[in-house]
């Protein structure tokens, strides 16, 4: 049955915390999961957060603060001493306690590590910020199994037995020669079923997927996925294994690059959180506000340009916010698609194809579009040439917002800029600009002023 947080529960926790009642704050925290744990420590106080922290072992609390809102445990975490914090790093896999590290000043960093007993863990630790967060080197643990193609079966499985007690899940076992080059991955059924006296060299399945340690995220995610994997080795420059990238690790990856991908197509720079501090939010979402105001201010000097046409026809002013909101939709459709299949690596083919695609569905978009917006003008008894010329602007804009909003983010991706830029904003205050062009330079040609 799946706990559930409750207010009466959240009130006990918080009333034993007040009374110091560490043996029945021991007897509920007994059983529950890290997950459970986390989210009371989310539901109450500052203090009685760490106080609880502090209580529990750090077997149980080391998880519990990997589940916790970053900003939530940075507050936790500057209750706690170096020393207390290095207790809670030493029940951690590498991966997430090279995370805290990283989340730390760089001199209460070093005071923490100095702290460890563990030296091999804080070595292990030390290597992994060496690497870049978003890369492979940085997202591994080097927590693995690893056993080497000379040893027999008998001496396997007791080195085996060994290492396991230090990693949290085996998914695989990889198997690598005196230098520590992967060369291959051992099968549990094969291990089991072989000679007590057979080498590992003669049962071992050679072909295994890898990365190395500068590897980008979103490459180890698109092979992971492709050949649906649990875990993905990791190899240095040399072709030595050094550590394992887990499902878990390149989930919580993706769901990060999700959220600043959504942030940066409505418009937000920076990764920000919703209680982050007014300046920090400002500073995220005031450049493309700015970038809006001048695509505005660009759109009104436009149609100051065509003031003849607003004179002799002014019912076309009230069709610039659909000719601007065509414009944007559309390119926002186009781009995000675009976007998409960059993410998942499934764009293929020739640009000039991709051309001819967008045209074609642009086509039948706007001219299914344009005969509604006639049908419109027909039913209100508008000026038929009128309604012609936003029909035909209609379709005019909605091909050209198609083509920049597929190409603006081809265009970024090949110039190594994150082509989720592309959406949002930038794609809408662009094709405002145009939207507003055409539909004016189209109306001046079409009914003549």
């Amino acid at each position: 049955m799946t706990f559930e947080i409750s207010t009466e529960l959240i009130e006990k926790i918080k009333l034993l915390v007040q009374e110091q009642n560490n043996a029945e704050l021991l007897l509920h925290f007994e059983d529950l999961h890290f997950a459970d744990i986390a989210e009371i420590l989310d539901e109450i106080s500052l203090e009685e957060a760490t106080y609880i922290v502090k209580l529990l072992d750090s077997e149980k609390t080391s998880e519990a603060l990997m589940e916790l809102e970053e900003d939530v445990r940075e507050r936790i975490l500057n209750k706690l001493s170096a020393k207390e914090i290095a207790e809670e790093l030493e029940e951690m896999d590498t991966d997430d306690a090279a995370d805290i590290i990283s989340e730390l000043s760089e001199e209460r960093a070093q005071q923490v590590i100095s702290e460890m007993e563990d030296e091999e863990h804080a070595e292990n630790i030390v290597e992994l910020l060496r690497y870049d967060e978003d890369s492979a080197g940085g997202l591994m643990a080097k927590e693995l199994v690893r056993v080497y193609e000379d040893w027999t079966v008998t001496g396997c499985v007791a080195e085996m037995r060994k290492q396991a007690e230090n990693v949290t899940r085996v998914h695989s076992i990889y198997v690598v020669d005196a230098k520590e080059k992967l060369k291959g991955r051992l099968s549990l059924k094969d291990l089991l079923t072989a000679k007590r006296n057979a080498h590992i060299s003669d049962i071992f399945i050679p072909q295994v997927d890898f990365v190395t340690v500068h590897t980008k995220g979103e490459e180890v995610a698109r092979v992971m996925q492709k050949y649906d994997l649990e875990a993905i080795p990791v190899v240095d420059e040399m072709n030595r294994l050094v550590g394992r990238v887990t499902i878990d690790d390149i989930v919580d990856f993706i769901k990060e690059e999700a959220e600043k991908d959504y942030q940066m197509a409505a418009g937000i720079s920076q990764d920000v959180e919703a209680d982050d501090n007014v300046w920090q939010l400002t500073r995220a979402r005031l450049p493309w506000l700015v970038l809006g105001l001048f695509g505005g201010l660009g759109s009104v000097y436009i149609m100051k340009g065509f003031d003849e046409a607003l004179a002799n026809f002014p019912i076309l002013f009230f069709f610039t916010p659909l000719i601007a909101a065509m414009a944007g939709n559309v390119g926002v459709q186009s781009s995000a698609i675009i976007v998409q299949g960059l993410a998942n690596d499934n764009i293929k083919g020739s640009l000039l194809n991709r051309l001819f695609k967008e045209v074609g569905l642009s086509l039948i978009n706007g001219t299914a579009l344009g005969l509604l917006v006639m049908l419109f003008g027909f039913v209100v008894g508008q000026e038929q040439m009128v309604s012609i010329t936003v029909a035909v602007s209609m379709l005019s804009v909605i091909i050209v917002a198609a083509l920049i909003g597929t190409f603006v983010p081809i265009i970024l991706d090949k110039q190594g800029i994150d082509p989720a830029i592309a959406t949002g904003p930038f794609i809408t205050t662009s094709n405002d600009i145009f939207g507003i062009f055409l539909f004016f330079y189209l109306a001046k040609l079409i009914l003549g002023f």
